[in-house]
């Protein structure tokens, strides 16, 4: 794996901010589903880098950031309904959006380079003959 440690990520960091940055700010919401629904993907933004960094798998990462995306992005959509609902202030609420448009293009970032350094490991792989019979690289 490219990197020593989940912890070293800029995304990673940036998500574990906006997970407590979203629990403070919903902390006293009655909208006790939406409320928790939004804690719930705030905290699988981070969750999910580090889970899928920590599988020592370069498909398991890249799957688990993928659905930190699309963590970031439904929590996006969570974000949008509680302004319009009045139950989060309008500057609070796109403060937050602001961050989850932030990650996303991290997080694709992130997954294009780790598919491209594949590719690269996967074209120096020598081909062995059965596999060129098959046609498998």
């Amino acid at each position: 794996m490219a990197f020593q440690s989940f912890e070293k990520l800029e995304v990673w960091k940036k998500g574990c901010r906006l997970a407590v940055d979203v629990h403070r700010c919903v902390a006293d919401l009655k909208h006790y589903a939406l409320r928790d629904q939004m804690v719930r993907a705030s905290l699988s933004v981070p969750s999910n880098i580090a889970e899928g960094h920590e599988r020592d798998s370069l498909l398991d990462f890249i799957r688990f950031l993928r659905i930190a995306k699309g963590s970031a992005a439904e929590l996006r959509t969570q974000l949008y309904i509680a302004q319009k609902l009045g139950v989060l202030p309008k500057e609070e609420a796109d403060r937050l959006i602001q961050e989850t448009r932030e990650i996303c293009p991290m997080l694709q970032a992130l997954i294009r380079s780790l598919r491209a350094s594949n590719l690269k490991t996967e074209n120096r792989k020598p081909k062995t003959e059965n596999s060129s019979e098959n046609g498998q690289n």
